[in-house]
């Protein structure tokens, strides 16, 4: 049978083996080119899944990433960044098919399991507050399609992202997020273009939850984590913007003080 799938589709290029080191890069770059174009395509679709995502969050929901493969990967990484980032802890939740030892290693059939996606939110007692997303490149990985079809029966919000028209799991969601990059430059190749548009994707929808929750202010993670010196350096930095500090040691004290740039610069404003 002809393979329709525009992700297994033939590359554009042949012969890459033959190619100079120069080449390769030089069409793999001209081939990523097109990905933010097509991502700027689904923009009205992730702009009407982030809305739901706020209002579901602002009454107490969280968000799962589901996938296998990079796509689980690429949920997980999304996911483990938003604590750090905006101080907020377990609202983003990466699963992957096969659970943890799949996000170094692959386990066989474990993405074949139509049930796995929703036997693994259950620990995490899933309510029609919270939103599923499964990410699926091909649209068709039966962990994604079984967790979303079955989260939407119990009420909760279900989007996807994929990278094919007509997917399986994109019928299945109620926000589903279509971003068609063309045919991969190694053929089937999905960690490549279709993973970049997966991980742009993904950084659109967390941040912009993000700043519509009211963690960030101008353009500053006003909540970020104190994990390092490099972001107490920057907090102390933008303690003294915000306040008009001067003193670089007395704006380090007040973050280390309150343990947040937020709290800093509240405090110190209350008190003038």
């Amino acid at each position: 049978m002809k393979e329709t799938r525009t992700t297994e589709q033939a590359s554009h290029y042949d012969n890459l083996e033959k190619m100079s080191v120069a080449e390769i890069l030089t069409d793999m770059n001209a081939e990523d080119r097109t990905v933010p174009l097509a991502v700027a395509k689904a923009i009205p679709a992730i702009e009407k899944l982030v809305g739901g995502i706020v209002e579901r969050m602002r009454r107490g929901g969280r968000v799962f990433y589901l996938g296998a493969g990079t796509s689980g990967r690429l949920g997980i990484v999304d996911a483990s960044e938003i604590p750090p980032t905006y101080g907020v802890p377990d609202k983003f939740i990466g699963l992957i098919a096969g659970g943890d030892k799949a996000i170094r290693s692959a386990v066989e059939a474990a993405e074949d399991d139509p049930s796995g996606g929703w036997a693994d939110m259950a620990p995490f007692h899933p309510t029609p507050d919270d939103i599923v997303i499964g990410i699926a490149a091909s649209g068709t990985t039966p962990y994604v399609i079984g967790a979303v079809k079955k989260a939407r029966q119990e009420g909760l919000l279900t989007g996807c992202i994929t990278c094919n028209n007509g997917s399986p799991v994109a019928a299945e969601a109620e926000c589903p997020i279509v971003v068609v990059v063309g045919p991969e430059f190694v053929t089937g190749s999905t960690r490549m273009k279709s993973g970049t548009a997966q991980k742009l994707v993904l950084n659109m929808i967390s941040t912009s939850v993000m700043i519509l929750m009211g963690h960030v202010k101008g353009n500053k993670m006003m909540d970020m984590q104190l994990t390092n010196d490099k972001l107490v350096g920057r907090g102390t930095r933008m303690i003294m913007e915000e306040t008009g500090i001067t003193d670089a040691a007395l704006a380090k004290s007040l973050l280390l003080e309150y343990g947040s740039v937020r709290d800093a610069v509240d405090a110190y404003l209350n008190k003038k």
